[in-house]
């Protein structure tokens, strides 16, 4: 895969097809492909970029101090710029729309349009630290218990419920297992803050809520969408991960708003 280099680090994407640059920046835990690899084909029309920052993929990071928002979004502004001339669209999903932000943020002339997806303004919520938390405390103690727990938080009860036996016990064998670089997410996760960010961005850009997200409730979503000005807003019926719960509904929203 191609690499480029950020902030003395090295950054590596994976990118596909031709027109308009799109680039998805992945949420927590997960490389770009694993969140976005099977809705690749659904962008057709443009050249589609999976960007990894530090702690995902073979990206790395400066060091093993805490990660920073403003490392990851000059790795994925790093990794557009490398792969596509000119601006591109750049869609944020939860963790990484707090980088997507920075991004829009600290390089308005690289972004086109925004789309930022189930992100959050700061770390002012009591309940999101007592969740994040709870996240660390189980990996560390028990990592299937956590694994488990995390599907409970991440997918919808109804999709949940319409799996089977059979389908939730290949959902739990099929989970990716726990990497350091998920564990300085999470820990990043604590902490992050576009706060001071969200009313610079002058790009064009769409905020998404999803209705039944456990992990950041739809009202967090709402706030971001408030902060930023001129900003439009949706929402989807769907739990935190929307991009398999209802792929479908992701893709017509995003696309919706690009064209």
């Amino acid at each position: 895969m191609p690499t480029t280099s950020a902030a003395g680090t090295t950054v590596e994407y994976t990118v596909a097809g031709s027109g308009p640059g799109i680039a998805l920046v992945a949420g927590t835990g997960l490389p770009a492909q694993g969140n976005f690899g099977h809705l690749v084909d659904a962008f057709a029309g443009s050249t589609v970029v999976l960007p990894d920052y530090a702690g995902s993929g073979q990206t790395t990071a400066p060091d093993d101090g805490p990660l920073t928002l403003d490392l990851l979004a000059e790795q994925i502004a790093a990794a557009a710029r490398d792969a596509v001339d000119g601006p591109v669209d750049l869609v944020g999903y939860s963790l990484g729309a707090m980088v997507a932000a920075t991004v829009a943020a600290h390089h308005p002339d690289l972004v086109r349009r925004l789309v930022l997806v189930a992100g959050w303004t700061g770390p002012d919520d009591a309940r999101h630290k007592l969740a994040v938390d709870l996240w660390l405390r189980l990996e560390r103690t028990d990592h299937d218990l956590f694994n488990r727990f995390l599907q409970l938080n991440c997918l919808s009860a109804p999709f949940l419920s319409g799996l089977g036996d059979e389908g939730m016990a290949g959902l739990i064998a099929g989970a990716p297992p726990i990497t350091p670089g998920m564990r300085r997410h999470m820990e990043l996760d604590l902490v992050a803050d576009v706060r001071e960010l969200l009313s610079k961005i002058s790009a064009p850009t769409l905020v998404v809520g999803l209705t039944r997200d456990q992990v950041i409730p739809v009202e967090r979503a709402r706030q971001v969408h408030e902060a930023i000005p001129g900003s439009a807003y949706a929402e989807i019926d769907t739990g935190h991960l929307v991009m398999f719960e209802q792929p479908g509904l992701f893709v017509e929203t995003v696309r919706g708003f690009l064209r």
